[in-house]
């Protein structure tokens, strides 16, 4: 019996050691999440390195469909549509495939992400969207290949970069941020808290929109709490944009008193900053 259950455990533990990854892998694996705007940005792939070698026209011959990292497919998946140019990108999970050239890069997004490598046979049905840039040429070294987001200064939308050896690629786009912003605020319109209103407010502001249902909606949260100098904060800029500057300075005034009282310095130096700039 002793020796069956010693035997039980060798075998588990060789079926564990089995299952595990044993040594690093030479391309390791790495995984990219990001929101821009309200969409869900993810992407999986294998990060090769240069390790001395010519990348690009070798390595990675021009001309050929690369998998666009080593390993299985390199994944993109998206939450809502994503725009390059004037073509859409439908949600879902697609791999990744490029044709670098010297002149120019094709970037494929593919409906078949179980490949390992590229596909033997390449069927263009599953070319879901094609997009094409020019490559730039990098002053320093990237020496593992690097997929990035930038961009994001903007909610509206970023930039899909690919970078390697002293090669980058940038294939801007745009995602419906704004669409499903006024969706949300639509929707929470219909029975919406002192936040919901604020936040709506100071989107309205943000992006230059309609300023007086702007300033309606954070009149309403001011009356539904009172105590917010947050709120009185947005009020005032609001006003100010407008033109009112009477109605800018004593929402500031309710503000400061309320941002001195829970000693929020932050708040209280910017409402001090407005008042005087608005009492000129």
């Amino acid at each position: 019996m002793k020796q069956l259950f010693t035997t039980a455990i060798l075998a588990i533990g060789f079926s564990t050691l089995s299952n595990a990854q044993l040594a690093p892998q030479p391309s390791p694996s790495g995984k990219l999440e990001q929101i821009v705007g309200l969409t869900d940005l993810t992407i999986q792939y294998s990060r090769p390195s240069k390790k001395g070698r010519v990348i690009f026209g070798d390595v990675v011959p021009f001309g050929e469909v690369w998998r666009t990292g080593a390993n299985q497919n390199t994944t993109f998946t998206n939450s809502d549509p994503v725009i390059f140019g004037k073509d859409t990108l439908k949600p879902g999970t697609y791999a990744l495939f490029t044709k670098p050239t010297k002149e120019s890069w094709d970037l494929f997004f593919y409906t078949s992400t179980d490949n390992w490598g590229t596909p033997d046979n390449w069927d263009d049905k599953k070319v879901a969207l094609k997009v094409s840039a020019k490559p730039t040429a990098l002053k320093d070294v990237v020496e593992t290949f690097t997929i990035s987001i930038d961009g994001l200064e903007s909610v509206n939308g970023g930039t899909l970069a690919l970078k390697w050896d002293q090669t980058a690629v940038a294939f801007p786009f745009t995602v419906p941020t704004d669409a499903k912003v006024m969706a949300n605020i639509k929707t929470t319109m219909r029975g919406p808290s002192a936040n919901d209103y604020i936040e709506a407010a100071s989107y309205y502001y943000d992006n230059k929109k309609d300023l007086k249902q702007a300033l309606d909606w954070a009149t309403k949260a001011a009356d539904m709490n009172p105590e917010a100098f947050w709120i009185f904060r947005t009020k005032s800029l609001i006003q100010a944009e407008l033109g009112d500057k009477k109605g800018a300075i004593e929402s500031a005034k309710k503000g400061l008193a309320l941002s001195e009282k829970t000693k929020y310095d932050n708040y209280t130096n910017m409402f001090k900053e407005s008042l005087k700039e608005w009492s000129k």
